[in-house]
């Protein structure tokens, strides 16, 4: 079981993850909405500007604000790719 930062002190576990997209294209807006009228939205942005959208395997839409090349280096144990580094014991 492994957790993903997500942003913002925001973890998800990381085998639930279909995609992590760009939430500019029509298609992603138009996902992004159905997921609103249906209550399967999930705002992780803590009122910062979308840059990422995750799918999840429940076909819940994750709204990030975290770039999506960041959360994909997370998923691959890269390391965080931006300042918001935290460091969480085990």
């Amino acid at each position: 079981m492994k957790l993903v930062n997500i942003g913002y002190g925001n973890m998800m576990l990381a085998n639930r993850i279909v995609a992590v997209v760009s939430p500019d294209s029509a298609p992603i807006k138009r996902l992004v909405q159905e997921g609103k009228e249906r209550s399967m939205c999930v705002d992780a942005t803590n009122g910062r500007r979308t840059r990422a959208v995750i799918i999840t395997d429940s076909d819940h839409v994750i709204l990030c604000a975290v770039q999506p090349e960041t959360i994909a280096a997370r998923i691959n144990n890269e390391g965080d790719c931006d300042e918001d580094k935290e460091v969480i014991p085990e």
